[in-house]
């Protein structure tokens, strides 16, 4: 099974995605992971590409994170697509709330001298995500949706159920047809 999972910044994909790889015995990518290098230096686009390329390459997978040059890479490859589609109001305050979490520390989905931090054009590209991003990542599900099945996920509650659903139904979970959002 080959699972995508996107969404802004504070929605709970890394979390989710770490539990589904655990519950699914699946290897989890976090594509944040491979783009920022110490110190905050982001990889090439060719050899970010190129990653990209070799992870959908492998048999069974979880990856995490949107990109939205390389998505469409994943999003062909795809069994299954989570979308986090959270208000503005959560995601901005998981972040802060991340923030002072971590502060001075590294997260297990980032890489070694990537320390947590926030600024306000970060936060403002969260709270601005559904405006900017998601009607252009909605032309992109659409257009995927014939191979590949779409979960929309619109708050912590759901994510925390369908986790449920997966644990206790595994795989057969992605086989019901009612699991899934047939619009967005």
């Amino acid at each position: 099974m080959k699972i995508v999972i996107i969404g802004s910044s504070g929605s709970g994909k890394s979390t989710f995605a770490r539990e589904l790889g655990q519950i699914m015995n699946l290897p989890v990518h976090y594509l944040d992971l491979y783009y920022w290098q110490a110190g905050w230096v982001p990889t090439p686009t060719e050899e970010f590409t190129a990653l990209n390329r070799r992870l959908v390459a492998e048999e069974a997978w979880v990856i995490d994170g949107l990109y939205g040059k390389t998505l469409d890479i994943r999003l062909q490859a795809a069994d299954v697509v989570f979308f986090f589609d959270l208000s503005p109001w959560i995601t901005t305050y998981r972040v802060i709330k991340r923030r002072i979490q971590y502060h001075g520390k590294t997260r297990v989905d980032m890489n070694e001298g990537c320390p947590e931090s926030i600024d306000w054009p970060f936060i403002r590209m969260g709270w601005n995500f559904r405006r900017d991003k998601r009607p252009g990542i909605l032309a992109k599900l659409e257009a995927h949706a014939e191979h590949t099945k779409i979960i929309v996920v619109k708050s912590p509650r759901e994510a925390k159920r369908m986790l449920h659903e997966v644990k206790s139904s595994g795989r057969d979970y992605f086989e019901r047809e009612e699991s899934f959002r047939s619009s967005f």
